[in-house]
């Protein structure tokens, strides 16, 4: 058994590191180590460990069996050595001066912080929120703590990520007042007008649309689809402000969250109407990395939202 005294806690730092990027100059430059101290922890970890732990192989550096083997424990005791490091003071917001990263699609961003900056800058003056386009993010950047939340649909994330359901949200439609199936909203009137399609779920660069691929589509298509229904659809966006202002034309239709149809409910220029058939309810996702979980500041962050964002009326111009 190894000497417990022998052993350096940086070098479970370089080996977590390496094991995530699984290329010796990307590790040095995340722990900003030049590329021979990182080349010599390697070393030092596969003396360690009496294993080469990456081997290079056509497809770059490849984990041994034991490497693998190693990786989940490797996180659970730098997660434990974070826990056992924060200070044991409570936060205190009105003190902080801090920059919180978030990833938001406009969707998130229009409903939800107009109501979070209201209030935080009653709790927490000094916060900072740095708010970005899901396009901005990979889910590397939030695994690795460069972002601190991320809120959005998603179709998928990743295991190790932490996540909790702020809202579930309907559907609706906005439509120009002067459109001419405005009196007659019914399915089959629906299904004879043309449509804006918007999303953006998930995160990274997006790719065009193909419309055939009716599963990818989304929600709305996809409750067509079980009807034996296709919509015409004219315009593909990925901003739901765009696809609003969109709706004002005379001949086309958007369907999208009934929270982002409420930002038009004074407006003249476009009217809001009832989906006329059924599309299941979306889900409004925060998540965040486990290496912030325990972060009392984060923690602060994330409990502040989640209390804003169940907090707001689930009626358009009532009182939370």
């Amino acid at each position: 058994m190894k000497n417990l005294n022998q052993i350096d806690l940086n070098l479970l730092v370089y080996l977590e590191v390496l094991l995530r990027e699984r290329n010796v100059t990307q590790a040095a430059n995340q722990l900003g180590l030049s590329q021979p101290a990182m080349s010599n922890g390697l070393r030092r970890l596969r003396a360690l460990f009496d294993d080469p732990l990456l081997v290079r192989t056509s497809e770059g550096m490849t984990p041994t069996e034991r490497a693998l083997e190693l990786e989940p424990l490797v996180k659970d005791i730098l997660l434990g050595v974070d826990r056992a490091m924060q200070p044991a003071t409570e936060f205190e917001p009105r003190a902080a001066q801090m920059v919180v990263r978030i990833m938001a699609s406009d969707y998130a961003e229009s409903t939800l912080f107009p109501a979070v900056l209201t209030e935080l800058r009653d709790n927490a003056p000094d916060i900072t929120l740095d708010i970005m386009n899901p396009s901005d993010v990979s889910f590397l950047d939030v695994e690795r703590g460069k972002v601190d939340l991320v809120i959005n649909r998603f179709d998928q994330m990743p295991q190790s990520f932490h996540q909790i359901t702020l809202w579930q949200d309907s559907f609706s439609c906005l439509l120009s007042p002067n459109h001419p199936i405005l009196d007659d909203f019914s399915l089959e009137s629906y299904l004879s007008a043309d449509h804006i399609w918007v999303s953006k779920t998930g995160m990274g660069v997006g790719v065009g649309v193909d419309p055939s691929d009716v599963q990818r589509l989304g929600w709305v298509d996809s409750a067509l689809a079980q009807l034996g229904e296709k919509r015409r659809i004219r315009v593909f966006t990925r901003h739901y402000q765009a696809a609003m202002t969109l709706a004002e034309q005379n001949d086309l239709i958007v369907t999208l969250p009934t929270r982002a149809t409420w930002l038009k409910q004074n407006d003249p220029r476009v009217a809001i109407r009832q989906v006329p058939f059924d599309v299941p309810p979306l889900e409004l996702k925060m998540a965040w990395s486990p290496l912030l979980h325990n972060n009392a500041p984060h923690r602060w962050v994330r409990q502040f939202i989640t209390r804003i964002a169940r907090s707001l009326s689930t009626e358009p111009n009532a009182k939370s």
